[in-house]
């Protein structure tokens, strides 16, 4: 063996052969590895571990210097800083930097999904090494070691049974709700739970080449598209196209006219800094931190901020079935009882049938049924019990009821009917009759039978025991709510088809519901077309998942993923807001959005409204800064081509920004409505309604150079500030108008949006009244202006809404 290299396979690749050819591919033996051989397998293949990049931190943080936005603020800095105005460089430096930190706090990787993969792998287990059974962490297991599991065991990596029979839970990994019971040969997988029985088994892969490390990998992989990120910068864009246009018209007048280059370059410093949302990143941040708070008043915590948003974008929400939609618990459903023997007799006897307190998925389900119903098993006595084995398929029990002794038996039909004999042949047809009915629906069936004495002989069939994993109380409440709020639920499950359409069904899914294997072998235009047509997949694996979720974004649309799984790590990842519900793997909830905190499922409703409402929030900051983009280009392009000079000095364009971009921080609060179908971003027709409502402001501003000037007879700078509070005022006014989709009194503003603004408008008019920073005007101008400003903003109120129902808004 020694020097001897392994060709690293799939796990899948390993179940058609038998164990002793396993055995030879891994150059190993049922007696297991030499500790030599192991250590050496250990330095090739390394620990078995899930590996990870770690992130230099500061690099990072510095990261978030570089980019479109950052780099048109940077611009401004040095220009500002050419030019000597150094206060307004700081003021500016200042914005980038709080919105650099804010923005790093809030980032969130793959890092601590991965951490949470490599802490599940950090158990012990019992591997044969030199012929002698050691207890070792489950990091130091290698290909080709024999490793022993019993019932309770996490499996430690993906391995083939050489000897001994198991009932597996891998729901967390595949979705299964039911235990697999799996034999000799059978390939077990890494993260599994052993729920019964006992065996030894050969190590065939480890750390990132098991089936739980697939899933690992596809979670590094799983990125969604950041459309907070995207949004930003087409805003930018659009600004940006505006200003240089006007831009470029004031450069060509002033080299005609001879005008001062340091004129010039202020120009350009106050474009740049009224055509880049500078407080967008930090506005955005604030209005989703007040959405997380909200949500986590119902019970969902949010640990990616963006998703938020993301989610009132949502049109498609995949629904993982195990432990989502349905309880992840097994429990009784139908009792059917024969022989004159009543449903609360089949209950008992298969309760003395089970093992009271034991780990077994089955036993416990009955026992709970049990007490629900009120069983009195207090005259029993269980002398004996026989625990399930596969290769009996059915648990006894010698029971004594005073003098008397009677064995009772619980297990599979067909095994338990050949035991019945005599066994007459109505009760025969009616018992088969009724498996076959419930087993198409997807129920485990579990018959019942008792004998006359200690002895099996003479067995009598008493009854049948459905069991299934119930839909949770609130699953279907949630699936038609959701619907009604124009989201279409998907299910996806690693169930058979069978229990995958009866719960479908049950929950109002849907009954389209197709084999994963069957969407396969369709083509890319079958598969593009099938999945906008069926109700969800059944008999899925984790990379499907994680597929689906790619595919649909790919069609436009915006997906919503509930899970609890590790089976759902890289679909929750990757989906636009991924939801763990209550009781999730840690990997789960590492790897989703939103962790559902208390049981059910029906808050998910609650994150989609509340999600709208951040919408709607954001939706008025950003008509409101595209609109006072339009008015402030527009303004100054005219009052340059007017006056000769700039109309707004670079100091007021910064208080201009303080006054619209920051005090407006309050639409986080503000009292909105969510509409009833998904909220797409526009940017486009976003951008067409707010130049209508910014080319009115930009004729208010010249009606009110002409008033400054003409009227009150301002020298220039005084003019400045006459026009600086034109603009202030008036986009702390447009606030209350752009809020609102339909007329402005529609609604009530929020008490913190009428606050801030009202001090906003103390602060300014005490500026201008005592002229700090700015040159002074009298009472008179000062209330002239607030009131023009005031009543020209609310009379284009009307042209606002038509605008605003053209465009969809």
């Amino acid at each position: 063996m020694k020097g001897t290299s392994l060709t690293i396979m799939n796990t899948k690749d390993y179940e058609r052969a038998s164990v002793i050819e396993v055995l030879g591919l891994l150059y190993s033996s049922k007696e297991g590895l030499a500790e030599v051989e192991s250590q050496r397998r250990l330095k090739i293949y390394g620990l078995n571990v899930i590996k990870e990049k770690h992130k230099n931190q500061m690099l990072a943080f510095l990261a978030r210097y570089w980019g479109i936005m950052p780099g048109l603020l940077e611009l401004a800095i040095v220009l500002s800083i050419v030019v000597k105005h150094y206060l307004e460089a700081v003021i500016i430096f200042a914005l980038l930097t709080i919105n650099a930190v804010v923005g790093h706090i809030q980032a969130r990787g793959s890092q601590r999904a991965l951490e949470t993969l490599k802490k599940r792998l950090a158990i012990n287990a019992r591997v044969l090494r030199d012929g002698k059974w050691v207890t070792t962490t489950a990091m130091q297991i290698v290909p080709g070691d024999i490793i022993s599991i019993v019932l309770g065991d996490i499996v430690p990596a993906d391995a083939k049974i050489v000897s001994g029979e198991l009932s597996i839970d891998q729901s967390i990994l595949t979705g299964e709700s039911l235990p697999v019971d799996v034999q000799q040969s059978a390939i077990i997988y890494s993260g599994s739970i052993v729920s019964r029985g006992e065996a030894k088994c050969v190590v065939i892969n480890t750390g990132a080449n098991t089936y739980f490390g697939k899933t690992a990998e596809l979670v590094k992989i799983a990125k969604p598209k950041s459309h907070q990120e995207q949004i930003m910068l087409t805003i930018v864009r659009y600004t940006m196209l505006l200003s240089i246009a006007a831009f470029v018209l004031v450069v060509i007048y002033a080299a005609l006219s001879g005008t001062n280059i340091f004129l010039m370059l202020t120009l350009a410093i106050i474009f740049l800094m009224g055509a880049v949302p500078v407080a967008l990143p930090a506005v955005m941040t604030i209005v989703q931190s007040v959405g997380a708070t909200e949500l986590a008043r119902t019970g969902i915590l949010v640990t990616r901020l963006d998703s938020i948003e993301d989610a009132a974008s949502i049109d498609i929400i995949c629904l993982d079935k195990t432990g989502t939609i349905t309880l992840n618990k097994l429990s009784v459903g139908d009792v059917i009882s024969f022989a004159g023997y009543s449903t609360k007799d089949v209950i008992v006897m298969a309760s003395l049938a089970s093992l009271r307190h034991s780990k077994d998925a089955i036993d416990t389900a009955i026992f709970d049924y049990a007490n629900l119903v009120k069983s009195d098993m207090s005259s029993y006595k269980q002398l004996s019990f026989t625990p399930f084995e596969p290769s009996t398929k059915r648990s006894e029990a010698i029971i004594a009821l005073g003098d008397k002794q009677f064995k009772v038996i619980k297990g599979a039909p067909q095994i338990v009917l050949s035991l019945c004999q005599p066994l007459d042949k109505a009760t025969k047809a009616k018992a088969i009759q009724a498996v076959d009915e419930l087993s198409r629906k997807g129920f485990r069936v579990l018959a019942v039978a008792v004998s006359e004495n200690s002895s099996i002989v003479n067995s009598r069939l008493i009854g049948l025991l459905s069991l299934s994993d119930p839909p949770r109380p609130d699953s279907k409440n949630m699936i038609e709510r959701a619907r009604e709020l124009g989201v279409r639920p998907m299910m996806l499950t690693g169930d058979n088809i069978a229990i995958a359409r009866e719960i479908a069904r049950q929950v109002s899914v849907g009954d389209h519901i197709i084999r994963m294997e069957e969407f396969r072998k369709m083509n890319q235009a079958e598969q593009a077309k099938t999945i906008e047509e069926i109700d969800g997949f059944a008999e899925i694996y984790p990379e499907d998942k994680y597929t689906v979720v790619k595919l649909l974004q790919s069609r436009g649309h915006m997906v919503g993923m509930t899970g609890d799984g590790v089976n759902d790590a890289p679909a929750l990842k990757q989906a636009e807001m991924g939801i763990a519900v209550c009781g999730s793997t840690d990997v789960a909830r590492a790897s989703a959005s939103s962790v559902l905190i208390e049981p059910g499922v029906g808050v998910i409703i609650e994150a989609i409204k509340t999600s709208r409402h951040i919408y709607q929030r954001m939706l008025t900051w950003v008509i409101n800064k595209v609109t006072k983009v339009i008015q402030v280009v527009g303004l100054l392009t005219i009052g340059f081509f007017w006056f000769h000079d700039i109309v707004i000095s670079l100091l007021g364009m910064v208080l201009l920004i303080f006054a619209n971009d920051f005090v407006t921080m309050s639409i986080a609060t503000d009292n909105v409505k969510y509409t009833a179908s998904p909220n797409k971003w526009n940017v486009m027709n976003i951008t067409l309604a707010s130049l209508v409502v910014g080319s009115l402001l930009i004729i208010e501003g010249v009606i009110a150079l002409f008033i400054g000037s003409y009227y009150f007879h301002l020298d220039f700078e005084q003019l400045r500030t006459f026009t600086l509070l034109m603009l202030i005022f008036t986009s702390l006014f447009r606030v209350f108008i752009v809020r609102e989709r339909n007329f402005f009194w529609s609604s009530r503003p929020g008490k913190e949006l009428v606050f801030s603004t009202t001090a906003a408008i103390i602060a300014c008019a005490i500026l201008g009244l005592f002229g700090l920073l700015i040159a002074p005007l009298t009472l008179y101008q000062v209330l002239f202006i607030f009131g023009f400003s005031a009543l020209f903003t609310l009379a284009i109120d009307f042209p606002k809404y038509l605008a605003f129902k053209k465009f969809g808004l």
